[in-house]
């Protein structure tokens, strides 16, 4: 696993009795599906009085849907945010000094995808997830999609004229893009899915041409997204479409456009095998995946992932990520992308 991302994988001890207990009480907490449910669930949750959440959604996307929990319920929520690298540190570090301080995870697949392989995970079911496209769902089942992100090339409406912009990744390949694009330096998984679907040979050697044009390479889809509206990037091949479309609407000259083979990741949420407020964690998790929580989602410009809410966003045009397979070939991928585009920085 990548020593940048620190994903080693932890040496936990065998849990004593008492967390073999609650892991047993929370399993069946989790996966309950009787006719009660509902009304059990927030009964209990509200004698639970509050959860904690890890996210690495920004606080001007989340505080809009935790209010509204919190007005719903009367059950506090107390939020820790951190990037998705953070995230997963302290998670693990909690977890090997023995604390059960959270009750729901969620965030960027690949960082739902190591808390699932340091257990620290458990399944759940809610009523929602007959409203969630399957393929979104992770194989195993330890986690649920809650929102999808898409890369796309986002480029500068006043630098790029419409018949100039790149309708292939070949396109980029012209002298003219030489030093005139930019690529976001952790997207190893944007690189890795289009350098397979490709094929893994003659994807390679594409990425090898485009690392020869020299891109810009900076740190932070946020950034990359500003630079390109305020004209220092005319073009980015890893934007996301949510920070795109959010300039967008504010009168940035900034728009985007996928290049094939396009792809998209989902985030996740998922309930922490030791929580301490297993009922109001699901409780959580129900709201976040539910039509009600979703528009919540759909206004902070990302895509919802219940198809009771309807999204003006057309995914016909991307294939979602396979994050197991990925995760399976970090070093291998990360040492690629390093030697091509980060000259062998870390």
């Amino acid at each position: 696993m990548s020593r940048v991302l620190t994903f080693a994988l932890a040496a936990f001890a065998v849990p004593g009795t008492y967390a073999q207990d609650r892991q047993a009480a929370n399993r069946e907490i989790y996966l309950y599906q009787g006719a009660d449910r509902a009304q059990r669930l927030v009964s209990r949750a509200k004698k639970e009085g509050g959860l904690s959440l890890y996210t690495t959604m920004t606080p001007e996307d989340a505080s809009p849907m935790i209010a509204a929990f919190e007005e719903k319920y009367g059950i506090k929520v107390r939020m820790w945010r951190g990037i998705n690298q953070k995230l997963v540190q302290r998670a693990l570090a909690e977890a090997r000094a023995g604390k059960s301080a959270v009750d729901v995870y969620e965030g960027s697949g690949h960082g739902m995808e190591i808390l699932h392989r340091e257990a620290l995970l458990e399944k759940f079911w809610s009523p929602a997830f007959g409203d969630i496209p399957p393929e979104a769902f992770p194989r195993h089942g330890y986690y649920a999609p809650d929102n999808l992100l898409f890369f796309v090339m986002g480029y500068n409406t006043k630098l790029v004229k419409p018949e100039d912009v790149p309708k292939s990744y070949e396109d980029l390949l012209q002298p003219r893009w030489s030093g005139n694009f930019g690529i976001e330096a952790s997207d190893i998984i944007w690189f890795a899915a289009v350098a397979k679907a490709m094929g893994e040979e003659k994807g390679l050697a594409y990425f090898q041409k485009l690392a020869a044009m020299k891109p810009q390479i900076r740190s932070g889809h946020t950034l990359m997204t500003e630079l390109v509206a305020a004209g220092e990037i005319p073009v980015v091949l890893t934007l996301y479409n949510q920070a795109v479309d959010k300039l967008k609407e504010r009168g940035a000259p900034i728009d985007w456009k996928p290049l094939p083979p396009a792809f998209g990741r989902a985030d996740g949420i998922g309930v922490a095998k030791q929580a301490p407020h297993p009922h109001a964690a699901l409780l959580f998790v129900d709201f976040v995946l539910s039509p009600e929580g979703q528009r919540f989602i759909m206004a902070a410009s990302r895509v919802p992932v219940n198809r009771k809410v309807e999204s003006s966003f057309n995914q016909r045009n991307f294939r979602i990520v396979d994050l197991a397979p990925v995760v399976d070939e970090w070093d291998t991928w990360e040492k690629r992308w390093q030697t091509l585009f980060l000259k062998g920085q870390k």
